[in-house]
């Protein structure tokens, strides 16, 4: 009997825990479905970011390469006009050098006559009396005159210290053969000068043993065999003589 109630009971114990519901076990995968899910199916919105969020970039990127591609331009046009312009200094340059060489050809050699320099080169002082000879200026100091070099001393000797001294350079002391030299000799001067003219036995005679024709001699003349130039007197009357030995300024004469 008592089995019979201890069965019974443990019939019914079966049967209350029949009846409850048992827990269903879950996977770990089931248990933490979102991370697996995140890494497993990423979202649309992930993709749709990085283009969408790569495309402002990508504008970004392209302003400064179209703004560098106008300053290329900018340079290469500037670059041509410069290139352009040069090109025609040239081309004048060339023509002026070719149109030159037909009224003096070669400066440097012995075929430009002296009236062919001076025609070219009307502002250059030059000598060069013999048609052969090249076209050189006076040396620095000297003045031009005709074919002549002259120099205007800025120190005193006596007439034949002057003489010995314009020897010394070349030439000798002025000798003045026409009106038109008086007069530039007159108006380059500004002291009183030795020329070359002395009396030799009562007779007035050149450096270069020529016999004075045309004077220019002061109303007054003082003592004295050696020829002077004032020219602070009008040049139609400013010689006179002096004594040889005294000391004053001189002209020096140089033929080329």
């Amino acid at each position: 009997m008592e089995m019979h109630e201890i069965s019974a009971e443990g019939e019914k114990i079966e049967d209350v825990e029949a009846s409850e519901p048992t827990p269903e076990a879950k996977t770990e995968e089931e248990a933490e479905p979102d991370h697996y899910s995140k890494l497993q199916s990423p979202s649309d919105d992930i993709y749709s970011e990085a283009y969408y969020g790569g495309a402002p970039m990508k504008d970004k990127a392209e302003k400064p390469a179209e703004g560098n591609t106008r300053l290329y331009r900018a340079v290469c046009l500037l670059l041509a006009v410069i290139c352009l312009i040069l090109l025609l200094v040239v081309i004048v340059l060339s023509l002026k050098l070719q149109t030159g060489s037909t009224d003096c050809p070669q400066l440097v050699e012995d075929t430009c006559s002296y009236e062919r320099c001076q025609a070219f080169f009307p502002s250059v002082q030059t000598h060069n009396p013999a048609p052969q000879r090249r076209c050189q200026q006076c040396a620095d100091g000297w003045l031009t005159f005709g074919h002549s070099c002259f120099f205007l001393s800025t120190f005193r000797l006596n007439w034949n210290e002057s003489q010995r001294n314009c020897s010394d350079r070349g030439g000798s002391l002025a000798v003045i053969n026409s009106q038109s030299l008086q007069q530039f000799l007159t108006k380059e001067g500004k002291m009183q000068y030795w020329i070359g003219l002395r009396q030799n036995s009562n007779r007035w005679t050149w450096v270069n043993n020529t016999v004075l024709q045309q004077s220019y001699w002061a109303g007054v003349r003082s003592k004295g065999d050696c020829g002077v130039l004032g020219s602070d007197s009008p040049a139609e009357r400013n010689w006179f003589t002096a004594p040889c030995h005294t000391y004053t300024y001189f002209i020096c004469q140089l033929q080329m």
